[in-house]
């Protein structure tokens, strides 16, 4: 007996409405962007510091070595990378959703359908971020002043957004 009905191919699409509307809550969005520049610069500082002091022990290394440790200084590259891709990943991805510096600043990071972040997804957004940085600098700062949301280029490829967490968030709804 043939079935007279469409058929489906198996492939369930659950598109999701955004969870965080700047008309309905625009206490979620109110300042993120220059907070963010600030939770950046701690970030990177955070990240910096055992990378310097991994070199200078490297470079006093080999001075004592005689220079035979100062072959040492091709690993500083590479470690350097995956420190950053654990940092983020394990602070983005955590229960607060939020880097060091983005706690500082009271942020944190939301899926665009309001869940929290998970590792894979805060080591790939600081992949994405530093990947786009380094090829559409100007672009990926700009696109914020044309999204409702204030979304970077980088969070609007990984389906991201930064908000107020829910103390700033209710601080500044109870002000106005």
């Amino acid at each position: 007996m043939a079935e007279s009905g469409p058929k489906g191919i198996g492939v369930s699409l659950d598109v999701r409405p955004h969870a965080y509307d700047p008309a309905a809550n625009p206490e979620l969005f109110e300042g993120v962007l220059a907070r963010r520049v600030v939770a950046f610069a701690i970030d990177f500082v955070i990240i910096a510091i055992p990378i310097v002091f991994a070199a200078m022990f490297i470079f006093a290394f080999g001075l004592v070595t005689l220079g035979l440790g100062w072959a040492l200084f091709w690993l500083l590259s590479p470690a350097s990378v995956i420190w950053a891709l654990v940092y983020y990943g394990s602070t983005l991805g955590g229960a607060r959703s939020a880097s060091i510096g983005m706690r500082v600043m009271d942020l944190e990071m939301r899926t665009w359908y309001g869940s929290p972040a998970y590792f894979v997804l805060g080591a790939v957004h600081a992949i994405v971020f530093w990947l786009s940085v380094s090829t559409l600098t100007p672009v990926i700062l700009v696109v914020c002043f044309f999204n409702e949301r204030r979304r970077l280029l980088h969070d609007i490829v990984l389906g991201t957004v930064i908000i107020n967490n829910e103390v700033r968030a209710q601080a500044i709804k109870s002000t106005r």
